[in-house]
């Protein structure tokens, strides 16, 4: 198996959760949602509630990967004028504010391209940012943004799905740092009523190749998902159910409704 760079961070937040025999936690929030005013105390208040790790998605007009929760969120932050710097200027204001777990940006190739990489890396590790996930960069077209994220200590987490092949496993474990995203279904981002009943097999497939944590994510939407993917995995994805809850409160509920959300997910990563 291949040696690979981690986040020191994110490498001992996933080592102190399997000493406390759980899975990590990790809500996902987009940058800008509801609004750009809220998006600040709602991570405030998702760290607070017991969040391993947290994904800030960087709006982006035509995200392939996400469901229409996610879509929804991203349209909004993009009509109220979000970029990829207010992003990296939410994570400043977390780190400033004390926020200490990992922070990952979840975001496509097109603006990380437009930012430039070499100047994204620079300013995504003076702002806190630990690393990132980008959904539509295949991992054998990866190189380019490996390069510079390995500069400046920033992780770039790969993808799996249950489609992928045993090459395409290997290559992901021979380049993936931080963690391997384990997407528990084919298909787009969103609340599913069920977890795939190939789950096990698909993850132990992976564990075969990898030494690295493994987080299940897509369609995580109730206690009883994450307690079974915390069963197979080391962290779990908790992304658009936390978004439809939000959404559900009035304006003044949401910090308090995002805080009591993410506790009550993160009593299930508990393993029996």
């Amino acid at each position: 198996m291949t040696e690979t760079i981690t986040s020191s961070r994110i490498a001992e937040t996933f080592e102190r959760c399997k000493a406390e025999n759980r899975a990590a936690l990790l809500p996902f929030l987009t940058c800008g949602y509801p609004t750009p005013e809220m998006t600040a105390p709602l991570l405030d208040a998702i760290a607070a509630g017991g969040a391993d790790l947290v994904e800030i998605g960087v709006p982006f007009s035509d995200p392939l990967a996400d469901g229409t929760t996610v879509q929804a969120a991203s349209q909004r932050a993009l009509d109220a004028g979000v970029t990829l710097g207010d992003c990296l200027d939410l994570v400043r204001g977390f780190r400033a504010r004390g926020g200490s777990i990992p922070v990952l940006l979840m975001g496509y190739t097109n603006p990380f391209y437009q930012y430039g990489l070499e100047r994204l890396a620079e300013d995504a590790a003076a702002a806190g940012v630990d690393g990132f996930l980008i959904p539509d960069l295949p991992s054998d077209e990866s190189d380019e943004f490996l390069e510079p994220f390995a500069k400046h200590g920033l992780v770039l987490v790969q993808f799996l799905a249950p489609t992928s092949t045993e090459r395409r496993i290997a290559d992901v474990a021979a380049r993936a740092t931080g963690f391997i995203y384990c997407v528990s279904l084919v298909g787009v981002t969103g609340a599913r009523s069920e977890m795939s009943d190939e789950l096990p097999e698909y993850i132990a497939r992976v564990r075969a190749k990898t030494d690295l944590p493994l987080t299940i994510g897509f369609g995580i939407s109730t206690p009883d998902h994450v307690r079974a993917a915390a069963k197979l995995a080391d962290g779990v994805v908790v992304a658009s159910a936390l978004l439809n809850h939000i959404d559900t409160l009035p304006q003044d509920e949401q910090v308090a409704g995002a805080e009591a959300f993410v506790r009550n997910m993160a009593a299930a990563t508990v393993r029996d």
